[in-house]
């Protein structure tokens, strides 16, 4: 009794790591209203900070041009981005912890695939153009993928295990991407429209998409902040987990959900961000180490640090026009992410 209360009692050691960690993370929080005013008022369009305080007193009237791009433009992607980074962040964790798979990500494991083959059904099968339907028809694609993955991936005798799932994702985006480029290749007008979907953009998002996805987002996260002792279970090993009382099936499935409902609004909101996902995850725990109860949250802020800061810089480098979100992650999170794995000791999943 007493060796069990004294290993339950968190030690001086325990405490002084955990408040460092807790000021880490109140520190990355304190960026975010940082870049939130940066996204706010810089653009390719020049507004002085006076015209940004303006523009929020009369939020609900705009009237000038300097209004208009502030309140209805800028004030959208800048919420969108946040919350798509911070849920793209979380997925990518949820995924590395389920499948004890380092370079698991929304992308390797079929979710843009489904998204992006829903969007192409409904422009070539449906004759659809709507970017509001195309958002629909991208959340339910990528819940699909997630669900055909997640079932393909517990056939046989020992269910769903890591490597079956990162097997069963890798096919089914292969097959998904293959009949995706099928149909772009029969309608040339098709592709017009997909090519703007497909390179991850925060731009062009105006309130109502914001509105319609947030509901999802929001409550994804909260959902995925919560999955941190369970990750930690899986992270010992299927037997290990067992003995402490975690239902495998249950868990993984609960998972996978959120998964899905976290990955396919931010990717039918934005399109598929790549690298978010990847790199994020690796990050925080080289920030704060194994434990998933902090590996979360440090991902969920850093993810949407990560995603905010790469469209800014696209709004900075790209002139009079900008370059896309998507473009500018792809830039700079490949090499990245290889001075990473080089020179950084990553923790083993």
């Amino acid at each position: 009794m007493t060796a069990s209360v004294a290993t339950a009692t968190p030690t001086p050691a325990r405490r002084r790591r955990a408040s460092g960690l807790a000021v880490g993370l109140l520190l990355l929080i304190a960026l975010v209203p940082v870049l939130a005013f940066l996204s706010v008022t810089l653009g390719s369009r020049d507004i002085a900070l006076s015209e940004v305080l303006d523009a929020f007193r009369h939020f609900t009237s705009s009237s000038s041009v300097e209004d208009t791009v502030t309140v209805r433009l800028r004030v959208p992607r800048t919420v969108l981005g946040l919350l798509a980074g911070a849920a793209l962040g979380l997925a990518g964790t949820l995924l590395q912890g389920l499948t004890r798979n380092a370079i698991a990500d929304p992308g390797i494991m079929g979710v843009n695939a489904g998204a992006a083959f829903a969007v192409v059904g409904s422009i070539t099968l449906l004759g659809i153009s709507s970017l509001g339907f195309h958002v629909v028809a991208a959340f339910a694609g990528a819940l699909a993928a997630t669900v055909l993955v997640y079932a393909v991936g517990s056939l046989g005798r020992d269910g769903a295990t890591p490597v079956k799932m990162a097997l069963a994702g890798a096919a089914i985006t292969a097959g998904l991407t293959a009949v995706t480029t099928g149909l772009l290749l029969t309608d040339l007008d098709a592709q017009q429209q997909y090519r703007f979907w497909q390179v991850g953009s925060l731009a062009g998002r105006y309130a109502p998409i914001v509105i319609g996805v947030a509901p999802f987002l929001l409550v994804g996260v909260v959902l995925a902040l919560l999955c941190g002792r369970w990750l930690n279970a899986l992270a010992l090993g299927d037997d290990a987990a067992r003995g402490l009382g975690v239902s495998l099936t249950r868990t993984r499935i609960l998972s996978f959900l959120v998964v899905g409902l976290l990955c396919g609004a931010a990717t039918a909101a934005c399109g598929p961000i790549v690298f978010v996902g990847l790199v994020v995850p690796h990050v925080a725990r080289f920030l704060c180490g194994p434990d998933y109860r902090w590996v979360l949250p440090y991902s969920m802020v850093l993810g949407a640090l990560l995603l905010l800061g790469a469209d800014i810089l696209g709004r900075v480098l790209g002139g009079t026009g900008e370059l896309q979100v998507g473009v500018v992650l792809g830039i700079i999170g490949a090499p990245f992410f290889v001075l990473l794995v080089r020179y950084a000791r990553l923790a083993d999943l």
